[in-house]
């Protein structure tokens, strides 16, 4: 599935749950989906307190789906081509350099 497919997919689901609409209790803003991401991450985290491993493999993939998603939305609805700036970002990195710790 491309991820244009993916963010249309994930527009129908946010819509039909009415968060799209101005008087919303959960407002789709940039801000608002920043933050359910950062939390969404430290669910991810979640997994690995006090492990290494994974524990619980459909856990932590409902979680990663939560975390993508919730990436998909903010860059959707910020005007900004998710698939455009991963590659970019990927060309820059092909050309730098981390030093070894």
């Amino acid at each position: 599935m491309e991820l244009k497919e993916l963010e249309a997919r994930m527009h129908d689901f946010v819509s039909s749950k009415g968060w799209y609409e101005p008087d919303s209790p959960k407002p789709q803003t940039p801000r608002n989906l920043a933050a359910s991401l950062a939390i969404e991450a430290a669910e991810v985290l979640e997994h690995f307190q006090w492990r290494s491993d994974v524990a619980q493999p459909d856990e932590l993939a409902g979680e990663l789906a939560d975390v993508a998603l919730y990436l998909l939305q903010l860059a959707s609805i910020s005007g900004i081509d998710l698939e455009d700036a991963i590659l970019q970002k990927l060309a820059v990195n092909q050309h730098r350099e981390w030093p070894d710790p």
